[in-house]
């Protein structure tokens, strides 16, 4: 038996304080197309692997893991015309996105993502509880007088008489500096906003001709009015020191006054023309440019106004823009009528931000009266949306940080029942921690549905790895840090490089080293044992190693370094392995029966609390060793993380391992590995 104190044979270490309670999101897929490798590689992995964590630490009643398919918006009204167009589908827009949910959660089962639902907005029962959470927060924002009618200019294409929805327009962004591909009408493929009359040479994708400005009246959220809260947000990140320096630092270039930038060759034209704008600064930065600071968005709009007239042309720099809550387009969630609006759909953005809301509550009102499974499934949404015990972690894209992390922190302060506060009390909405993983890259260039390189689907690399391999790989390519690049040695008829394929690094610790170690172990308590586990003490050095590793794989885990987990993981196998190799030499030399018994022990240890921390990575591996050890599954269970195996046992005395045949893998190679060794 070991002591369980994980603190006296190491200094006094401080635990990270998990919620009592968790809901995980993962970033929702656009309803008109299959998952590529980025989604699964750099969101849906990484919340997998936290939310299977979570059960296992606070509770699995306590874990509510949720995402959906995005029905609405632009992009997927204008892929279903096409789709039509082309005659390549045939059925109503409702079947067409219920086609690519189906398909996009055979995927993610594929995968092992742990999902207690993976709804869709316009699907089932989470479509209409989504329908239902969209008015219930539309009425809230206005009753306070959050939201406000408001006119805005929409590109209109005279050759087919129709207003253009975002994705019908494309040109460039006119955020300065902004490296972005393409750019729709009011947000460009790097998440930018602004208005669409910003919006640089735009065509429409329609007729192929420069389309016309109408002005078009919606509800809209002056988010601009939220800076000052959101900078005092912004400190707070920074005080508690939870969250991404990079995140901080995207939110926090929003934030800035707003400001246009002209090139100095037509600063002739500016003098005769700035004395007609309204209050600004100027400033030169001494490169190419100088730079207009106003005070407001709405001096910067006058000022471009006057500025497009007198035919300067000028860029604008990163501010917040007044968020549009309602489109003119058909397929949506309607908005509530009231001040001659009517006919009105919610645009896609604000109504994805509180999706998972709706699915929150549409998973506790399926669960509902199973108390068996769901023991709080009693309790309502607020309950985990509204409560200090709870936290709401949110794994989304750095594309999609304006949105997430300004627009929806703006949002839910707004839904508190009282003055604003950005560290909301109990019964008031919370703000989410968002955990904005960078770039996922596809042989070192950006791979997306909407660029000229094509990213492999998800499926298609399931051809050619296992679901464990990849999900090891992509958690330690470090995106919380900097981009980083999937280089797959061979898909098909690619072979992009040669020698040792880099994305079975990872995978290689799980089907060699730690298979070896398990069947190691397996086969010598049969030959020597009678396939039971020797009874002894733990030696002092393995168990000092073992609460190190927990420790550092639990503050790693808290503060969501992933990657450094796999370092972690592959140290603490590495070493159990080696001392496997080099005692079992000196064992089969020296028949020395008294080392093998300790061996035993210790290595029976080691592999206990391997495949607990590994559990989130390779569960049905995991699994699979519990079973064979004939362990209970208070394995998983964090309460119990610095016992030994024997805390595990219902029989002490009788308990026995499960016979073990030769051969035997627990995790396995992709069979086109296999192919290839031989």
């Amino acid at each position: 038996m070991i002591n369980n104190n994980p603190m006296k044979y190491k200094k006094a270490v401080e635990r990270p304080t998990f919620p009592k309670r968790a809901v995980i999101t993962a970033g929702m897929p656009y309803g008109n197309k299959e998952l590529h490798f980025g989604h699964i590689g750099g969101v849906f992995v990484h919340a997998d692997i936290f939310a299977r964590f979570m059960r296992d630490r606070i509770g699995s009643e306590n874990v509510i893991f949720v995402s959906g398919t995005d029905c609405y918006g632009s992009p997927i009204l204008e892929s279903y015309r096409q789709a039509k167009e082309a005659n390549s589908f045939s059925g109503s827009i409702e079947e067409y996105v219920s086609f690519y949910h189906e398909k996009q959660k055979e995927v993610l089962d594929d995968y092992q993502i742990s999902l207690d639902l993976f709804g869709a907005s316009a699907i089932g029962k989470a479509g209409e509880v989504h329908k239902e959470v969209s008015k219930m927060v539309f009425e809230d924002l206005y009753n306070k007088g959050y939201i406000n009618k408001m006119f805005s200019e929409q590109f209109y294409d005279e050759k087919f008489d129709v207003l253009l929805n975002g994705r019908q327009v494309v040109g460039k962004c006119p955020v300065q500096g902004c490296s972005s591909e393409k750019a729709y009408a009011d947000e460009c493929g790097l998440g930018h906003q602004y208005m669409p009359n910003e919006l640089i040479d735009p065509i429409s994708v329609l007729s192929g001709e420069t389309p016309e400005l109408k002005s078009i009246e919606n509800w809209y959220f002056r988010l601009e009015n939220w800076t000052e809260k959101l900078k005092d947000y912004v400190e707070l990140l920074k005080d508690k020191g939870e969250c991404r320096k990079y995140l901080i630092n995207t939110v926090s270039e929003f934030l800035k006054k707003p400001v246009i930038y002209i090139t100095k060759n037509q600063m002739d034209i500016f003098e005769g023309v700035k004395a007609k704008l309204p209050e600004h600064t100027v400033v030169d930065e001494g490169k190419n440019s100088i730079v207009i600071v106003f005070e407001n968005f709405e001096l910067r709009e006058k000022s471009r106004s006057i500025l497009s007239q007198n035919g300067l042309k000028f860029r604008t720099g990163k501010a917040l823009v007044p968020f549009r809550i309602s489109g003119n387009i058909e397929w949506g969630v309607p908005v509530p009528e009231g001040e001659g609006m009517t006919g009105a759909t919610f645009w896609v953005w604000p109504e994805s931000l509180w999706a998972p809301i709706s699915f929150t509550k549409a998973y506790l009102e399926r669960t509902k009266g199973s108390l068996e499974t769901v023991p709080n499934a009693e309790d309502q949404w607020e309950s985990w949306w509204k409560s200090k015990d709870s936290k709401v972690f949110q794994f989304i894209g750095e594309d999609n940080i304006y949105f997430y992390s300004i627009a929806e922190s703006a949002l839910f302060m707004a839904l508190q029942n009282n003055a604003p506060e950005i560290d909301p009390k109990e019964g008031e909405f919370q703000l989410p921690h968002i955990i904005a993983n960078n770039h996922l890259l596809f042989m070192d260039k950006k791979a997306s549905s909407s660029s000229n390189i094509k990213p492999p689907t998800a499926l298609e690399l399931l051809d050619y790895y296992t679901s464990d391999q990849l999900r090891m790989h992509f958690i330690s390519l470090g995106l919380a840090n900097k981009g980083a690049s999937f280089k797959p040695k061979k898909m098909g008829d690619n072979t992009f490089y040669e020698g040792v394929d880099m994305v079975l690094k990872e995978g290689n610790l799980l089907t060699n080293v730690l298979n070896k170690l398990v069947r190691s172990c397996f086969y010598t308590a049969q030959k020597y044992y009678e396939s039971k586990i020797p009874k002894g003490t733990i030696s002092l050095s393995v168990i000092e190693k073992s609460k190190e590793s927990i420790l550092d794989f639990e503050s790693k885990m808290y503060k969501h370094d992933f990657h450094r987990l796999t370092d972690i993981l592959d140290d603490y196998i590495r070493t159990a392995n080696k001392n496997w190799v080099n005692n079992i030499r000196i064992v089969d030399k020296d028949q020395n029966e008294e080392l093998r018994s300790q061996l035993l022990i210790d290595s029976f240890y080691s592999i206990r609390v391997a495949i607990t921390l590994l559990h989130s990575f390779a569960p049905k591996g995991c699994e699979k060793i519990r079973e064979f050890m004939n362990l209970n599954e208070k394995v998983w269970d964090w309460n119990y993380i610095f016992e030994d195996y024997n805390a595990f046992i219902e029989d002490m005395e009788g308990h026995c391992l499960k016979f073990l045949e030769p051969r035997v893998d627990f995790f396995t190679r992709h069979y086109t590995q296999f192919e290839m060794l031989e």
